[in-house]
């Protein structure tokens, strides 16, 4: 009997070590299949979209965009790099995400209000608003979630004043059959996890050189401005745009990947979406250069 015990002793503890060592341990850098120093396609966007805040495919020859001043949608046409349609959906507002479900259109306003376009490319499209009740005034991510039939909403930055929550970043679910914002996030990351990530991996990101608190840190805020899921992997990838950063993570919420962009070519990323085929649209806002939509066309094995 004592040898019994023993042994589930013995092992319970390895049980346990194994866990916190999984739980502590920083994966390795996956690869992303994209060479994003070299894209396959610049398109030079037209004036109107200066502002361009979120782009989701329509079809294998277009996109829907959104810009954060106005309540147009635009669907512009990737072959003959020209806006084919363009419509007021609202009134003017701060329009930061968009995520196309079948024949329905999702539209985030930063104050966490969505508006739900179905028939978006018909003149006679319909619309209905959610007040999702998002604990964030500013909001910025959404993406469609297909497996889960479900949408995901990133706020941009950390939620409420609490200390322990300065350096976590959230994204929200709404539920598509239910109409409903998910009580709590359901993906919580860790900014200290991430940092840890960028060194180990030897990522080259800024590093802090101000308090002795934070210096020789990688000086990363995670600020979120556009989420999308890739429709052949199904990771995760997030852009802080400010930053100019790619992160990818799977959808347990570990890093994989991380990049710092090339500022020629990264302005401002604020959209993010995929073809059916993997390849990769990010879209910039104009700021003191021109909007554009940079391709990348995904590198299979």
């Amino acid at each position: 009997m004592a040898a019994s015990y023993f042994l589930l002793f013995f092992f319970l503890n390895i049980f346990i070590y194994a866990n916190q060592t999984d739980k502590n341990s920083v994966k390795p850098v996956r690869a992303i299949n994209y060479n994003l120093s070299s894209p396959d396609k610049i398109y030079i966007l037209p004036y109107t979209l200066n502002e361009i805040s979120g782009i989701t495919e329509t079809n294998a020859s277009s996109i829907a965009c959104i810009q954060d001043e106005n309540g147009i949608l635009f669907i512009y046409d990737l072959i003959k790099e020209q806006i084919k349609k363009q419509y007021y959906f609202y009134s003017d507002g701060d329009y930061e995400g968009i995520a196309r479900v079948d024949k329905t259109v999702y539209i985030l306003r930063s104050d966490g209000m969505l508006f739900g376009i179905t028939n978006y490319e018909s003149s006679n499209f319909t619309l209905a608003s959610y007040s999702t009740g998002i604990p964030a005034k500013d909001n910025e991510g959404l993406c469609f979630d297909q497996k889960a039939n479900r949408l995901l909403i990133a706020p941009k930055d950390h939620i409420g004043k609490e200390s322990e929550n300065k350096d976590k970043r959230f994204i929200y679910a709404f539920d598509l059959k239910s109409k409903k914002l998910t009580e709590k996030p359901v993906f919580i990351f860790d900014l200290s996890v991430i940092k840890k990530f960028a060194l180990e991996n030897k990522i080259k990101v800024p590093m802090d050189d101000g308090k002795k608190k934070h210096k020789n840190e990688p000086a990363i805020e995670f600020r979120t401005s556009a989420i999308g899921i890739h429709p052949l992997t199904h990771r995760l990838f997030v852009l802080s745009g400010m930053e100019q950063l790619l992160f990818v993570f799977d959808m347990n919420g570990n890093i994989e990947y991380m990049e710092k962009l090339d500022s020629d070519l990264f302005n401002q990323p604020e959209g993010i979406t995929f073809l059916k085929n993997g390849d990769m649209l990010i879209s910039n806002e104009a700021q003191n250069k021109k909007p554009t939509l940079v391709r990348f066309n995904y590198l299979k094995k």
